[in-house]
């Protein structure tokens, strides 16, 4: 197990769609162990493969005490009455928009065996759910804000000593 590096927006990898998982193997076992030590650092409530720079269906969360991933992820419930909150990503470091999302979600996958799995959440882990879904379709939460807070959320991004990827912008 080991604490990943985070990709920061600018990445394609945060951009493209995530592949199913095929393979229970390992690899996939050692991927999901490092997801999970790498949310479990403070501050953290989700974490999706592509953002250690992996383009797999895979993500790990840890929200008010509950722990644990979802390999192929679908959001297959979500509710009717939504929230409205405050929203961050460790992608795009220290930017917070208020984001609407459903108030309760639930997503289905398998464990790292192969087995089925279901997580329900309200309020925060659904927030979660939702987000981290997200990710793996290769939308960032930015990519829900209006257009006023989006181009204001780019601008402050672009500003950022994170934003620059590589050689070269990550525009």
């Amino acid at each position: 197990m080991a604490v990943r590096e985070l990709r920061y927006l600018g990445d394609p990898v945060l951009t493209t769609p995530a592949d199913p998982v095929t393979h229970f193997d390992h690899r996939l076992q050692a991927l999901v162990d490092d997801l999970m030590e790498t949310v479990l650092l403070p501050g953290r409530a989700g974490l999706a493969a592509p953002q250690i720079g992996v383009g797999l269906r895979v993500f790990s969360y840890n929200v008010g005490g509950l722990q644990g991933y979802v390999v192929n992820p679908e959001i297959v419930s979500l509710s009717e009455e939504t929230q409205q909150g405050p929203e961050g990503c460790l992608s795009v470091p220290d930017l917070w928009f208020p984001t609407r999302r459903a108030a309760e979600a639930t997503v289905k996958g398998v464990d790292a065996k192969n087995k089925p799995i279901s997580v329900t959440g309200t309020k925060e882990l659904a927030r979660c759910l939702q987000h981290e879904t997200d990710h793996l379709n290769g939308m960032l939460y930015l990519d829900r804000l209006d257009p006023d807070q989006r181009k204001e959320a780019m601008r402050q991004a672009r500003d950022s000593q994170w934003f620059w990827q590589g050689d070269s912008p990550a525009r």
